[in-house]
């Protein structure tokens, strides 16, 4: 009987395990994979993506490849902004060893130049040293020829670069090595370019080493690589939103979302970058323009070199006068700079996701019909010396007929300048987000950038893909606090964000924690309700729009976040209930099992305790 009774407390044990498993497997997905140590970098999930549909009905992008031949292309990402430095760059590397260079995004140059190692008037405050070409041994000058603007000494070929706000570059022509950066994977590869023997203007004093040329021409980077035929006729840009730095830049075909929308570009009639604007509304109202106002010259140009857009004055001051007369609930104030006239607001408040309720939507009429939709972000600026405070990113551009749009208009927008088939597309997206896509190779095939699902944070409504139920939603979020500091609050960071979220503290899992340079880097899961096996659609949207929209409001000790990716998980197949239920009636039947087979066991239940039992093979561990 004494054995009965061991095996009947086995057994109970083994139901009080089950127990605690079925607990344990449930509120710990498999997917869900902790980082290994505090610190490292995390095994991030690919997300699942919203995309901006112009239906009403549910859709799901299918997935689009390239052609049969897939051609490499340089994914490379972008860094600063427009706010602290009226520009974007990138790093490019030249020579061999490869030298370091920062070098602004410029689809309106064709040369792409560094500040040379013999220049005597170059700025001194740039980001990294001047190229020395006796340190590479691949470096070959571009010796005279009948192509080129020779040297006083007829040996090299010379270059000139002059820029519309009275800047300019000059200097001698070189070849060498130029490389794009470790998470490209685009070899390196022989190009011209200009090594700076003098700068001057806005040139001479920026930051950035010099800029990088992706306009048409013999001496775009883009021309070249594509003569070599190493990518295909086409780049890609996406700026960083207003109070997000960096991006991402493609050099080589990607596949276009299903959703993305096309405007003419015309090669022939202008060597910039140009679109076939037709109209302009603001807030559904069309300004009464003549269409031919955006087409003289050359056109609607698209220059990601230019910081803010700038309109012939007669659509100048229609945008301007539309604007103001949908802002009587801000105050007008003077402009950061004194020497400049801005048209500033204040009162809009500090959070860029709530600037649609006080200012107006932009949308730009291509020929073909196609419209794109501008948010605040996209014509606005943030004012330097007053919190809360906006200025119109959109200038008249003097008494020149030719409508310029730069970079500002882009924000949170993919560009792709797709030359080979002559047309510029665009397609609404969180730019910080699509960095994190190219670096994750983008899809299963070599070269491609697969779309399918994709994020549009400034959607008020995502619409969600009809793919599957969803039972657990994990973000990867970065917090511009020091780990040290925040760790020993991590339990009330995980409370105010499910406060935020307007959910059970039970429903948010902080799966882990660790530092990313200054900043720190979580990971957390929210979970349905115990009584649901799976969310709703719209508790789906409302939790990824409160927090991507940072309508979770943090206390100031925990800084500023920033959601980089999140991830939907299937739910399992059974609730958390049936699972226990199921768990524990397993648990009761085997017991009872072991149970009666204890007692036929033995039958004698009179055998005194301390009677001999037959001896047992020992057997090891």
């Amino acid at each position: 009987m004494a054995r009965a009774r061991d095996w009947a407390a086995a057994a109970s044990s083994f139901i009080f395990l089950l127990f605690l498993l079925s607990d344990a497997a449930i509120t710990q997905e498999p997917s869900l994979r902790a980082l290994a140590t505090h610190g490292s970098q995390p095994n991030l999930v690919l997300p699942l993506i919203f995309s901006r549909s112009n239906s009403t009905r549910r859709s799901v992008l299918a997935r689009r490849l390239l052609g049969q031949q897939v051609t490499a292309r340089a994914s490379m990402r972008l860094y600063d902004d427009y706010l602290t430095n009226g520009y974007y760059t990138t790093k490019l590397f030249i020579g061999t060893p490869p030298q370091e260079f920062a070098l602004i995004v410029d689809s309106g140059s064709t040369v792409t130049y560094v500040p040379c190692s013999t220049c005597e008037q170059c700025g001194n405050h740039h980001q990294n040293v001047r190229f020395q070409p006796d340190l590479s041994s691949t470096y070959e000058p571009v010796k005279c020829n009948d192509d080129c603007t020779c040297d006083k000494e007829q040996k090299q070929c010379v270059y000139e670069s002059q820029y519309s706000e009275m800047s300019s570059s000059s200097g001698v022509l070189g070849e060498d090595l130029i490389s794009f950066g470790k998470e490209s994977e685009l070899k390196p590869q022989r190009a011209v370019f200009g090594c700076a023997n003098s700068e001057t203007g806005n040139l001479f004093n920026q930051h950035a080493d010099g800029i990088i040329g992706l306009g048409r021409g013999e001496l775009s980077i883009m021309d070249q690589l594509v003569d070599k035929g190493v990518i295909t006729d086409s780049f890609s840009l996406c700026y960083g939103g207003m109070d997000v730095d960096g991006g991402a830049m493609v050099l080589g075909e990607i596949t276009p979302p299903l959703d993305m929308l096309f405007s003419q570009s015309d090669p022939i009639r202008s060597p910039y970058y140009n679109i076939d604007l037709e109209e302009i509304h603001v807030d559904g109202k069309l300004l009464h323009l003549d269409p031919r106002l955006f087409n003289s010259k050359d056109g609607t140009i698209l220059d990601s070199g230019t910081t803010y857009a700038y309109l012939p004055e007669e659509a100048f001051m229609a945008f301007r006068d539309a604007i103001l007369s949908n802002l009587h609930s801000l105050k007008r104030i003077l402009g950061p700079d004194p020497n400049y006239r801005d048209i500033c607001f204040s009162g809009a408040g500090s959070d860029v996701a709530e600037l649609s309720k006080t200012f107006p939507e932009v949308d730009l009429v291509f020929g073909n019909g196609e419209k794109l939709s501008l948010s605040p972000e996209n014509y606005l600026f943030r004012h330097s010396k007053v919190s809360g405070a906006y200025c119109l990113g959109v200038f008249q551009n003097e008494k020149d007929l030719t409508a310029i749009l730069g970079g500002i208009i882009f924000r949170n927008t993919l560009v792709t300048y797709d030359r080979q088939n002559e047309r510029i597309g665009f397609w609404k997206t969180n730019c910080s987000v699509l960095w994190e896509r190219l670096h994750s190779g983008g899809g299963p095939t070599p070269g491609v950038l697969d779309f399918t699902n994709s994020i549009v944070n400034d959607s008020p409504t995502p619409v969600l893909p009809d793919m599957f139920e969803i039972g657990v939603i994990t973000f990867d979020m970065t917090l511009n606090v020091a780990y040290a500091e925040l760790l020993p609050h991590a339990k009330e960071l995980a409370e105010l964000i499910a406060h935020g979220l307007q959910v059970d503290i039970n429903q948010v899992n902080l799966i882990n924690i660790g530092s990313k340079g200054k900043s720190t880097m979580l990971r957390l899961a929210i979970f349905p309700a115990a009584s649901s096996g799976f969310f709703s659609d719209t508790t789906v949207m409302d939790i990824v729009s409160f927090l991507t929209e940072h309508r979770v409001h943090l206390p100031e000790n925990f800084g500023s976040y920033q959601v980089v990716r999140w991830n939907f998980e299937r739910p399992s197949r059974s609730t958390w209930w049936e699972w226990r239920t199921m768990l524990l009636l397993v648990g009761i039947l085997l017991a009872a099992f072991l149970w009666f087979t204890a007692l036929s066991m033995w039958p004698d239940a009179s055998r005194p305790l301390d009677a001999p039992l037959p001896e047992e093979d020992f057997c090891p561990l």
